[in-house]
């Protein structure tokens, strides 16, 4: 691995995409840990959104291991026949989130989520990435452990991992967390945003840490000590679970875990996006290879999709996610790919921009043209800032044949009705 040549890519990567500071550290089996920084210490802590979702992932898994939490018992209350293997892996059926939030606690904004969103399909059926349901298996930990969420991830994972805990929200809430920025790459400015994390959605997205804490923690997912989950949840947590198409995100899902191909070889991990910030986490459970880029830029994600062809270039063949992989044939846009879908509160509208392109629209706002190929996937053009990058599907109900959902960002949402609209 050329560490020089990575740093100069890194170097120049941060600066082109305007983003204020990165980190980047590696620990692969016999090489030990490299880190390189820019514009911030290499030991300061970024909101890392998502990932934390891993993090809720690994202390529920470690509660299976002890006995503690079922995979696959009903969870009760819910009115809906879920199960924690459901919720971890993204295929209860679950839309991403309530605009409003009721509850005070993570029992109550969940269970009120659950009784008051309309299911997108049955528990099992299909994969929809669910913040809600991140919220849920919170309670369930709260449940099993008598702890809080905050205390039980301290005492399960980050304390026997030698970890420090950092939250943006909550009773111990981290000030030193870095500020993420908004970067607006067409005007060069760059503004510091605050977290805006609701505190009852802690468990899907309130961790802060260094790219060196998220090795730490991702050699402990690719079976070093300390063992805190047992081998065999581990392989669980690493293998695709049935149904879990996460198209536009990952090639697969586990239990907690997103699954990316890359020559072969499979990696896991997870990415996550806080305000103003964008860190990567990718783990070979094979080798024991893992690498972490924190970013407090909104353009981070932008950087990383630029980086990851330069580390296989340095001898760092890192998997990552491609949906053009499945574009291959441009297509007219069928007529019933217009209408107005939903995902809990979230309304994506779609109409033909003209003969070739669709416009699409999310709660109201502008937010792609869409560009349809074999398969009925198509290629995004952000509204706003012209990126590429992301694609997305329509999906046809297997029995009537018509377009009944669209997936963007592994989110999907189902047509409205004439009478639901």
């Amino acid at each position: 691995m050329n560490t020089e040549q990575i740093a100069r890519r890194l170097a120049r990567l941060v600066d082109e995409h305007l983003v204020p500071g990165a980190q980047l550290a590696v620990h692969r089996p016999g090489d030990g840990l490299w880190t390189t920084s820019v514009g911030l210490p290499a030991d300061a802590a970024v909101p890392i959104g998502s990932i934390t979702k891993t993090f809720t992932a690994t202390v529920a898994m470690a509660l299976v291991s002890d006995g503690d939490l079922d995979l696959d018992a009903p969870l009760p209350d819910v009115g809906l026949p879920l199960t924690l293997r459901h919720l971890l892996s993204h295929t209860g059926g679950l839309p991403s989130d309530p605009d409003d939030v009721h509850g005070t606690s993570l029992r109550r904004h969940a269970l009120q989520a659950c009784r008051t969103l309309v299911p997108l399909h049955r528990p099992g059926a299909g994969f929809s990435y669910s913040n809600i349901g991140y919220v849920l298996v919170g309670h369930l930990i709260e449940q099993a452990t008598g702890m809080s969420w905050w205390e039980a991830v301290d005492a399960v994972l980050l304390r026997p991992l030698g970890l420090r805990p950092r939250f943006t929200v909550g009773p111990d809430t981290d000030r030193a967390a870095v500020s993420g920025h908004a970067v607006n790459a067409a005007l060069k400015r760059i503004t510091p945003v605050r977290q805006s994390l609701a505190l009852v959605d802690a468990p899907a997205g309130a961790l802060a840490a260094s790219a060196t804490d998220l090795v730490t923690f991702g050699r402990m997912l690719a079976g070093a000590p300390p063992t805190l989950v047992d081998p065999d949840d581990l392989d669980l947590m690493r293998a695709p679970v049935r149904h879990a198409e996460p198209f536009g995100m990952a090639d697969g899902w586990g239990l907690g875990l997103a699954l990316y191909e890359r020559d072969g070889t499979v990696w896991v991990g997870h990415d996550g996006t806080a305000d103003g910030t964008s860190c990567h986490l990718r783990i070979n459970p094979d080798d024991g290879a893992v690498v972490a880029l924190t970013t407090n830029g909104s353009s981070g994600f932008a950087l990383w999709r630029d980086l990851v062809p330069h580390l296989a270039d340095a001898g760092l063949p890192v998997g990552d996610y491609d949906g053009f992989r499945a574009l291959r044939h441009r297509i007219p846009p069928p007529p019933d790919c217009a209408g107005r879908f939903r995902n809990g509160d979230t309304e994506y509208a779609v109409r033909p921009a003209d003969r070739e392109v669709l416009a699409l629209t999310v709660d109201g706002e502008p937010f792609a043209d869409l560009s349809l190929f074999d398969g009925l996937v198509f290629a995004m053009r952000d509204s706003d800032t012209g990126d590429t990058s992301q694609t997305g599907r329509f999906l046809r109900d297997p029995q009537r044949g018509s377009i009944e959902w669209i997936q963007i960002g592994g989110r999907l949402a189902r047509r409205q009705v004439p009478e639901m609209v």
